[in-house]
């Protein structure tokens, strides 16, 4: 690499080039392609087009081919090296100092880099091979500085996903107040529960001013005592805020226990001035929900020593990297570490020492590796099992007596990988695993699953998930005719329900304890024969008693069980420790009593069931919405109309508008099906409108002839569509189905089969990956003779599987708490250096079970494998 522009033919071309805009992200902090970053030895190279990051290492120079396929020309290649710092500069908060005013949303700041790191910058241009200073041009200096001072990609995507869009509530609208009978509520600190002593997590009642205490919080000292729930309960009053919380913004944590959730209150300074507070006068001086989550979360932590106190042994090496905590991704790293301990993920996405990586990497029909998923299912598989970043994290000086100190007694722990871009790309559009809320390892473990046969089908290529994929036989008979029917599911996961039988309390914690439960009682159960009363036989054609049975037809070749531990706690499914026990040497076994058939000699079909028509059903109007325009005096059944003409949205204000516009009119309504009813009366489907809400009612033009001309107070007419008048798939249908990679005759067919249903016409198609529907040219006759089908899996009995992997679970909800995984996997005895090698062919009798707790890798003792193994929520086997 040259340096100076005599050389550079391309130097005036820098004056065109643009800061990044705060929509574009920056991807200054690591390669999008692997994990090295602008710590590693060469640092990595930004692009001053599309600012993407490529790393400058030799063997992967991903940089060299982001400029080859797009011909960028020219990036800024950052190199930082930390500072010294001691502890009163490291600009964190002191445990028990007092946390940081609330913003509008929960703000996550970009941390001040420039206090921590010395940073080395400078302009290279590919096409010439060379380096550019800052006095060549006088646009480097400040172009330098915005990508620098940008808010990364990653930091992007932390604040968006952290934010949380909290809405007013009918409660919080229409809040009716009690005048205050005693003296007014004092401030924050001073004031007590009005049942116990607690000065803090203290809540207001909106309605009455009572103060009350915040629930009990698990793991938590001193968080509540469920005071302030107590007074809802017996008052019914709904709405509550936070004492601590309250900001001279106007901010506070506000909740409905009604809605039990987070809601706003547009009338909050009016309110509190109710009980004497003046809002301009607030100080936050406590934590809101969400940043205690956030340190709740961050601080959570499984036991990292064995039974005798000894600090479990730290490991590094391939396939031994841990995974940073976002915040609440603990869920996530623990199915990738359990799916990336499988080969056929290893052989999919790690193909580093093939030209594989490389090939995609310079095809990559995708603008940026950052939006691509398979880019980064390769990027991660190269993260976790390279065993490049698989090293002690960098020690850190403590300057508290001027000198660098360290304690040889501590366990050093890896630095971890930051997986900021992969949950982001993968969450991208889903209500749930955008955020960073925590959330149940097992539906992240489906919705990777799908996600990535949705991208499989698109590219092609062998199907790791396949491993998965099962079929069960679900087997009715009716006792009566003795006439039997046969449905094949195919599932990717094996749930079984663990019952809860009570034994004691524990005599310290109160605890209800719960009697062991044997693994392979749960499966029977599940395969058990279940009987069904008033079942409605075809064949009699009369209610009569029924059998019902399901069996495995095939078994995968990685068994996923999900043990389902819970009880409903106020509709809220609570996490309940029921110990499971495992067969002898974890060693699970499927005979034929387990093993589906199908239809045998001898058995006589059951005939199809007629189709009912179905009764429609008007649909879950907007609640806020809705509570509006009540609030104002419109008729229910005007509110509703109204909602339906706008496409139900939550835009109270428009849908007034349309009830002051035909407050007069006789009747503007009609039923609109699909697209082709709209086009056919000259009106134009409103964009804002659901393809779920086809079947509802809405607004359409006032000279349509009847059925159109109804009441404004006349009941919503829907129509009902019935088999023989069902019209086709939509285009706009097809065309969704077409966009995820499937064709058209696919699409057409998965639609038919499910009523024009899309997300199940998904299902469909996911759950026959071999149907071409090619031969599908209208709807299926009950008569059309059933082209046997492959199975995934296998069909040979018995079938026997050795546990692989387990994921557990602390804390009383699968949606809160921690998770954790364990894995059984070939360690060596650890070199001087601590590094161990898990691709060296060791014989599996020498596996040995290892604990991925967020980045902390360790040697799991036996006896704590064995008791968490009791409480797993996931487990997985192999076939053998």
């Amino acid at each position: 690499m040259s340096t100076g522009h005599e050389k550079c033919i391309h130097l005036t071309q820098v004056a065109s080039l643009q800061p990044p805009k705060l929509s574009q992200s920056v991807h200054r902090e690591e390669c999008t392609q692997c994990f090295d970053d602008q710590d590693t030895a060469h640092g990595i190279s930004v692009c001053l087009t599309c600012f993407n990051g490529g790393c400058l290492s030799s063997e992967r120079h991903h940089a060299q081919i982001h400029w080859k396929k797009t011909g960028h020309l020219f990036s800024v290649d950052v190199k930082r090296v930390r500072k010294e710092m001691n502890e009163k500069s490291s600009g964190q908060r002191a445990e028990g100092s007092e946390p940081p005013l609330k913003m509008t949303k929960l703000a996550i700041l970009e941390e001040h880099d420039e206090d921590k790191y010395d940073y080395m910058t400078s302009v290279r241009c590919w096409a010439c091979d060379v380096l550019i200073g800052a006095n060549d041009s006088s646009k480097i200096p400040s172009l330098i500085s915005s990508v620098l001072t940008s808010p990364s990609s990653a930091r992007q995507s932390e604040v968006k996903a952290w934010e949380e869009e909290i809405l007013a509530c009918e409660h919080t609208l229409t809040l009716d107040q009690l005048p205050l009978s005693a003296q007014p509520i004092a401030e924050a600190g001073a004031a007590t529960c009005s049942s116990c002593d607690l000065k803090s997590n203290l809540w207001l009642c909106l309605t009455c001013g009572s103060l009350g205490c915040g629930r009990a919080q698990f793991g938590v000292t001193n968080g509540g005592n469920g005071h302030g729930l107590a007074h809802y309960h017996a008052s019914g009053h709904s709405v509550a805020v936070k004492l601590g919380t309250i900001t001279p913004e106007g901010n506070a944590d506000i909740y409905c226990y009604s809605c039990d959730d987070s809601k706003l209150d547009p009338s909050l300074s009016t309110h509190l001035s109710t009980f004497g507070i003046n809002l301009s006068a607030q100080t936050k001086t406590e934590l809101s929900i969400t940043e205690m989550q956030i340190e709740h979360n961050l601080k959570y932590d499984f036991s990292l020593t064995n039974e005798d106190g000894k600090a479990l042994e730290p490991i590094h090496g391939e396939g031994l990297t841990g995974l940073r905590n976002l915040g609440n991704s603990c869920y996530m790293a623990s199915v990738l570490q359990a799916i990336f301990a499988l080969p056929e993920f290893r052989e999919r996405y790690y193909a580093l020492a093939s030209a594989q990586e490389q090939i995609h990497a310079e095809t990559c029909p995708e603008p940026l590796p950052a939006d691509c998923v398979e880019c980064q299912m390769r990027k991660i598989a190269d993260g976790l099992l390279s065993g490049r970043y698989a090293v002690p994290s960098p020690s850190h000086t403590t300057a508290s007596s001027g000198n660098e100190a360290t304690n040889p007694t501590t366990a050093t722990f890896q630095q971890g990988l930051k997986p900021s871009t992969f949950k982001s790309l993968i969450g991208k559009g889903h209500p749930e695993f955008s955020t960073m809320k925590q959330q149940d390892s097992e539906e992240f473990l489906g919705y990777l699953v799908t996600v990535l046969r949705r991208d499989l089908k698109k590219r092609g290529g062998d199907d790791p998930t396949r491993v998965f994929s099962y079929t069960t036989s679900q087997r009715l008979q009716c006792i009566n005719c003795r006439k039997v029917r046969y449905r094949t599911d195919e599932s990717d996961v094996l749930s079984v329900a663990v019952p809860a039988i009570e034994k004691e309390k524990d005599s310290q914690t109160n605890k209800t304890l719960y009697q062991d439960v044997l693994l392979t009682q749960c499966i029977d159960s599940l395969l058990s024969p279940e009987p069904l009363e008033d079942y409605h036989c075809p064949s009699c054609k009369m209610p009569v008693g029924a059998v019902k049975q399901t069996l495995i037809s095939s078994f995968p070749s990685v068994l996923v069980i999900h043990a389902k531990k819970f009880q409903l706690v106020n509709w809220v499914p609570a996490k309940l420790d029921i110990p499971v026990i495992l067969p002898d040497g974890d060693i699970l076994e499927f005979s034929e009593r387990h093993f589906g058939k199908g239809l045998q000699p001898g058995e006589e079909e059951l005939p199809e069931d007629k189709p009912e028509a179905s009764s429609p059903q008007l649909p879950q109007f907007n609640e806020i919405a809705l509570a509006q325009l009540q609030a104002m005096g419109f008729p229910l059944i005007r509110c509703q109309k109204a909602l339906l003409a706008i496409g139900n949205t939550d835009n109270a204000e428009a849908a007034m508008e349309w009830l002051f516009g035909h407050m007069d009119d006789p009747g503007e309504f009609g039923v609109m099906n699909h697209n082709r009813d709209w086009h056919e009366h000259g009106v134009s489907r409103p964009q804002n409108l659901h393809l779920s809400f086809f079947p509802y009612l809405i607004q359409v033009k006032s000279d349509f002839q009847p059925p159109f001309n109804l009441d404004i107070d006349d009941p919503i007419q829907l129509t009902t569509n019935s088999a023989s008048s069902a019209p086709g798939p939509s285009a706009e249908q097809i065309s969704m189905l077409s966009d995820m990679g499937f064709t058209s005759a696919q699409a057409k067919k998965a639609l038919r089969e499910t009523g024009s249903d899309i997300e199940r016409a998904v299902e469909w198609l996911f759950s026959h990956p071999d149907d071409t529907g090619d031969n599908d040219s209208g709807p299926i006759s009950t008569t059309q003779q059933a082209q046997p089908k492959t199975l995934p899996g296998s069909t040979v009995v018995p079938a026997r599987y050795r546990l692989k992997a387990f994921i557990s679970h602390k804390g009383p909800s699968v949606h809160s708490g921690h998770y954790v995984a364990h894995i059984r996997m070939p360690v060596p005895a650890s070199s001087e250096d601590d590094k161990v090698d898990v691709s060296m062919a060791v014989d599996s009798k020498d596996d040995q079970w290892v604990l991925f707790n967020d980045e902390k890798v360790v040697k799991a003792d036996e006896e704590s494998v064995n008791e968490l193994k009791k409480l797993a929520y996931l487990y997985i086997f192999e076939l053998v």
